[in-house]
């Protein structure tokens, strides 16, 4: 049991920063990210790296990187749930996907473009690891934008709070269930509405 508790924690902290992009016609065809990883999951992640210059890496050195990270993503949807008046909307394979190194953290970029681009009123984005072994915060300053928005959409953020994920939420039994959600209880909302 102490093993299992133990496992419902996060062992990586992620800031992140997202982008909902829109097309011309004023339809969402993808989302934008950018996660920030906590400094010991990037020293970690880059051990073993060689580089022209100790401690610099550059986007070229970085990119068998990137995209063992973006492949390996994929078994989880990327960790971006995404819903347009309330049904699930399917995300294409990463684009754009690069890894930068800066102030001592990696800092993941990649764009999911949607199955079908959509019009709609309300928009839902969640990023969270329903494991809850990796931490997703929003970035503080511009957690999330709107690229090439009609005129008019509000962003709304819920953030997780504290006690969210109550003591009979988390109990013995749900810990040995491998159909709860332990990432949902912390998960950060995005709403976009538009008129």
């Amino acid at each position: 049991m102490v093993a299992a508790t133990a496992s419902a924690h996060p062992h990586v902290w992620v800031k992140a920063a997202s982008e909902v992009v829109y097309a011309e016609d004023g339809s969402i065809k993808g989302i934008r990210h950018a996660w920030t990883f906590d400094d010991m999951f990037s020293t970690y992640a880059v051990q073993g790296i060689h580089t022209k210059e100790k401690g610099v890496y550059t986007r070229e050195e970085l990119a068998p990187l990137a995209q063992l990270n973006v492949e390996s993503l994929k078994d989880f949807d990327y960790f971006t749930f995404a819903r347009t008046d309330g049904k699930n909307q399917g995300l294409a394979d990463p684009i754009d996907f690069y890894l930068e190194y800066k102030d001592t953290a990696l800092v993941l970029h990649f764009t999911l473009p949607l199955k079908n681009p959509i019009r709609s009123k309300r928009f839902t984005l969640e990023v969270f690891d329903p494991t809850y072994f990796i931490d997703f915060e929003p970035q503080e300053k511009e957690p999330l934008k709107l690229v090439g928005a009609p005129v008019g959409c509000a962003v709304t953020i819920q953030r997780a709070t504290e006690g969210t994920a109550t003591p009979q939420k988390l109990g013995e039994q749900n810990f040995l269930d491998s159909n709860v959600n332990f990432g949902a209880m912390f998960a950060n909302k995005v709403m976009v509405v538009c008129p």
